[in-house]
């Protein structure tokens, strides 16, 4: 067993412990149970230094169902918040897409801000946090040019210091709208008014359904819309790293619901809004922004309906020649994850000691990858969560060993192996 022993705090092991048994990606924490994917924590982190400065980018993450992409994005999440962006995170589902008639691109939106995470709000529910930070640092700056916080000219100093600020993203496209939004919170903050911070809250996170609804409460005349949302992402972008953020990194997982679209028209309408952030990210339309996506195989390469079956991502994303034969490009658009190794998954203890030996888990492993396809088709999941629920079981039952429960579920695999090996036909 392994001598240095990272000591987790106990709520995060708990929600780890909760979320790796059900075999489902922890939200925090992930960092202390990583194996593997070095190369590809590597190439994203090298992206999104460029995001840092001043650049975008695109990136697809694909893997089969348990192999590891969601806790791969979770992963690379929490090292960009640690380096100092702002990170949206959402699944999508058959509700939330990126273009859609009926409010399906604004629902993805509306969960990308909900779930908008910094280092000091690491779970989520950062915009508030985030304005708040913004005010309070030009605040700070404002006292230390040397003007009073008492001072009848500090509120004229700071408010300059806002319009300096917004009037940076008022030429974008709804950039006037979004940095009269950004001054009407202030000035909300500093009269006290709740119910305007309030407002201002809910138009950034697109919760507005109509104008008149906006122009009543704000005095602003558009909302954010189907059509509209991913400009935003792009102005909060710019906001954040005008602030003092480094950017804005975006991860969109579970994109095969775009693949299980049933109608083409709406399905190829998600596709050319992919095609068009893909475009935006790489010529330059968009700066301090990384766009990261998960999904299946069968979502990028099914030539019916995933995104090779759109010549233009088709033609952007198809591995290059030389990048086969067991040689890998993650410096490409699409990155492939494969099998994680033996030695890998055998390193899946965690440090925990439960008085198992390293026999024990050697045995453990040499069972799980036995079978005709376990060599290429076992995942970090499907290993993650029967060394739990053997663990489990282990604790439960006193007397049980964990050699003894292997070597038997070993065995009963044998004998069901054998007992299919002959069949009778029935005539």
């Amino acid at each position: 067993m392994a001598e240095n022993v990272t000591r987790v705090p106990k709520r995060i092991l708990v929600s780890l412990m909760e979320s790796l048994s059900a075999g489902v990606v922890p939200r925090s924490g992930a960092p202390y149970v990583a194996i593997g994917r070095a190369d590809e924590v590597s190439a994203l982190l090298d992206k999104i230094k460029d995001a840092g400065e001043g650049g975008a980018f695109t990136r697809f993450i694909i893997g089969k169902y348990g192999s590891g992409k969601s806790f791969l994005i979770q992963l690379v999440r929490g090292y960009a918040v640690e380096k100092g962006f702002v990170c949206c995170d959402c699944d999508l589902t058959p509700e939330r897409r990126l273009s859609g008639s009926g409010g399906n691109g604004l629902a993805t939106y509306r969960e990308l801000i909900r779930n908008m995470s910094t280092k000091t709000s690491g779970d989520g529910g950062a915009l508030s946090n985030v304005l708040l930070r913004w005010i309070s640092r030009l605040q700070a700056e404002t006292a230390s040019d040397g003007t009073a916080p008492d001072s009848p000219d500090f509120e004229k100093r700071v408010s300059e210091r806002i319009f300096k600020t917004t009037g940076e993203i008022e030429t974008s496209f709804g950039g006037f709208d979004f940095a009269y939004v950004l001054n009407a919170f202030y000035r909300a903050h500093v009269s006290g008014d709740d119910l305007k911070k309030t407002c201002a809250l809910k138009w950034l996170s697109g919760l507005y359904e109509t104008k008149s609804e906006a122009k009543r409460d704000l005095g602003v005349g558009s909302v954010i819309n189907d059509d509209t949302w991913y400009d935003y992402i792009k102005l909060m972008a710019r906001f954040v790293r005008g602030i003092g953020y480094e950017g804005l990194i975006v991860f969109v997982d579970e994109c095969v619901n775009l693949y299980k679209i049933v109608n083409r028209q709406a399905r190829e309408s998600n596709y050319e809004k992919l095609l068009s952030m893909f475009n935006d990210t790489l010529q330059g339309g968009a700066s301090y922004l990384g766009l990261v996506f998960g999904g299946t195989p069968a979502f990028l390469e099914d030539s019916r309906r995933g995104l090779y079956s759109y010549e233009a991502l088709r033609s952007r994303l198809t591995d290059a020649r030389f990048a086969s034969g067991g040689y890998r490009n993650l410096r490409g658009p699409v990155i492939r994850l494969e099998r994680l190794t033996d030695d890998e998954l055998y390193k899946m203890n965690y440090s925990v000691d439960p008085g198992i030996t390293d026999e024990d888990l050697a045995l453990f492993l040499e069972d799980t990858l036995s079978g005709p396809d376990a060599g290429s088709m076992i995942t970090p999941r499907e290993v993650i969560r029967d060394l739990l629920s053997l663990l489990d079981v282990l604790g439960q039952n006193e007397g049980a060993a964990f050699g003894d429960l292997v070597k038997a579920k070993k065995k009963e695999k044998e004998e069901n192996a054998a007992g299919k090996g002959v069949e009778f036909l029935d005539f």
